[in-house]
């Protein structure tokens, strides 16, 4: 008798088993990804970003979509000083105690040397003794994104301009109250402006 032509009886319990399975995983992984698509936030626009704008004397404006700015390598270098270059582009850092903005302590609003974005208030500075520009908080959430900085064998939080992706420096949580926050920042990636 030839048995190669005979199969194995199959399991009519085991086989519905498997299909009803994958059938359930399936309606799950589709229930679970319609869910998370329903509580997100409305999805911007490609290429467009939230922000709050400031006057120079720190008064809000308004909150406005505006494009993301991206530019070539070359044309940051045009516009910007090799410092600032190095900073905002390649998250380089400037030497403590020699930015120019340290000891900036007028009023007014300190922006993004790339895009003019307003990031800090001059009422959140303070004097951290670190060798630079340090805030308790940026002026508004939205303007600044943070992310893990793992560089050095260490990690951060490295913080960046929301607009152009300038690095700024990084954010520590040995700051004063309220906060308990040390926004620590380029003076090259920023620019004063005085009320």
């Amino acid at each position: 008798m030839d048995t190669s032509s005979r199969r194995a009886p199959t399991d009519p319990s085991r086989r519905g088993f498997l299909a009803s399975s994958t059938l359930a995983l399936t309606a799950l992984a589709l229930g679970c990804a319609r869910q998370s698509e329903a509580a997100a936030p409305a999805a911007q626009a490609p290429g467009k970003v939230t922000l709050v704008e400031f006057a120079n004397d720190g008064k809000q404006l308004r909150t406005a979509q505006v494009d993301k700015i991206v530019k070539t390598e070359a044309e940051w270098r045009r516009q910007l000083t090799p410092l600032a270059y190095e900073v905002t582009r390649h998250a380089d850092t400037e030497r403590p105690f020699t930015g120019s903005l340290l000891n900036v302590h007028d009023k007014g609003v300190f922006r993004c040397i790339c895009c003019d974005t307003a990031l800090y208030s001059s009422s959140t500075k303070f004097e951290s003794g670190t060798g630079w520009p340090s805030f308790w908080r940026p002026i508004a959430r939205q303007n600044v994104a943070e992310i893990t900085d793992r560089t050095f064998g260490m990690s951060r939080t490295a913080v960046s301009c929301a607009r152009c992706d300038a690095h700024l420096g990084h954010v520590f949580d040995d700051g004063p109250k309220p906060t308990g926050l040390r926004y620590c920042m380029n003076s090259a990636a920023l620019r004063f402006a005085k009320a």
